[in-house]
Order: C-alpha cells, then structure tokens, then sequence
C-alpha cells in the first residue's frame, strides 16, 4: 500500500500500485497548482479525512471537483461530477518523491481545451 498526506497530515490518501503515467495539466488551473496526477478508479483509492478537513472546488466547467485540505491548502485530488465515470485524480506529489519521480509524465493540453 502507498500512502500520501497533505502537509500538516490532515488528509491522507492510499492507493495499492503506482501509476503506469503521470499527468502534467497545463490548464489554467493545474498549472497553477502544481499537481501530477495519477489516474485511478474511485474504488482503488483510499481518502482519510477524520478531522473533516477537506474542501472542495468546483471549476467553472462543472466537470469534477477539485479537492483540497483547508487547513494546510494541498491540493489533494479531483473527482468527477458525473455518476456515469469513476476516474479520478490523486496527486502523486503528496507522496514520498521515490514513489512517483521514475514514472513518465505526460502533459495534457488543458490549456487548449
């Protein structure tokens, strides 16, 4: 099992393997966030937030959710609005850096969307 936290440990996020690819987005919004997602089914990813910490963001397409830890700001995941997919987004900086700095990135052209 690997394991991630926001900075001050107040949301915590498991996953079973790594990702076969990281997602680098350049949209408005991840480019300022700074993730690297890795994509997973809803059910393989595990969201700790017994504290009641986490806070959501809907972005203007209304798409997916945008979550982040309100007490330290890390941007945790992004989930998806529609019931018809269960992908989401874990970002993978949350994790120790040996887990996920040999995967190859990919960008995705948010940006032209």
């Amino acid at each position: 099992m690997l394991e991630g936290h926001c900075h001050c440990k107040s949301v915590r996020l498991s996953v079973r393997v790594r990702p076969d690819t990281l997602g680098s987005c350049n949209c408005s919004m991840c480019s300022r966030l700074g993730t690297l997602w890795g994509y997973y089914d809803a059910e393989e990813v595990s969201i700790s937030d017994p504290k009641g910490k986490l806070v959501g963001y809907v972005q203007g397409d209304a798409t997916l959710t945008i979550h982040h830890c309100g007490t330290c700001g890390c941007t945790t995941h992004w989930s998806p609005i529609s019931a018809d997919t269960t992908r989401m987004g874990v970002n993978m900086r949350l994790f120790d850096r040996s887990v996920w700095e040999d995967i190859p990135h990919r960008l995705i052209d948010g940006a032209s969307w």
